[in-house]
């Protein structure tokens, strides 16, 4: 299993991004992903996630209302779509996959759920 995240950048605050993460390598669409923030200095943190069907959905309490999770199963794509971004939203973001698919918050946001990891992009979200 592998997965690609690309779409990062230097942004100002209040702007938006797309992140987008390409996976490759399960032989069905029965598999969780999630994005990860590694702010400097810090292990990572979950952001969001999603599972299946598509409204297995979870998010950290401080994008809510902010970033939308979006998994596009034709192309075995996962997006994050991240508008009124905040200096706090800097970061390199991971995107990873696991194939058991959570039913809370705790669970589906916790890094140590996922076994497949991806390199990361890169968000700096400065004026």
């Amino acid at each position: 299993v592998q997965l690609q995240a690309s779409g990062g950048g230097l942004v100002q605050p209040g702007r938006s991004l797309r992140l987008v993460c390409v996976v490759s390598g399960f032989t069905d669409d029965n598999y969780m992903v999630g994005w990860f923030l590694q702010a400097p200095g810090k292990g990572p943190e979950g952001i969001a996630s999603i599972g299946t069907p598509r409204t297995n959905t979870f998010y950290h309490d401080s994008v809510k209302g902010r970033f939308t999770i979006f998994k596009d199963y034709v192309r075995s794509t996962v997006y994050l779509f991240m508008s009124n971004l905040k200096p706090e939203d800097t970061g390199v973001y991971r995107c990873a996959a696991t194939t058991t698919v959570y039913g809370s918050t705790v669970y589906g946001l916790a890094p140590g759920g996922y076994e497949y990891w991806g390199q990361g992009t890169l968000v700096t979200v400065s004026s």
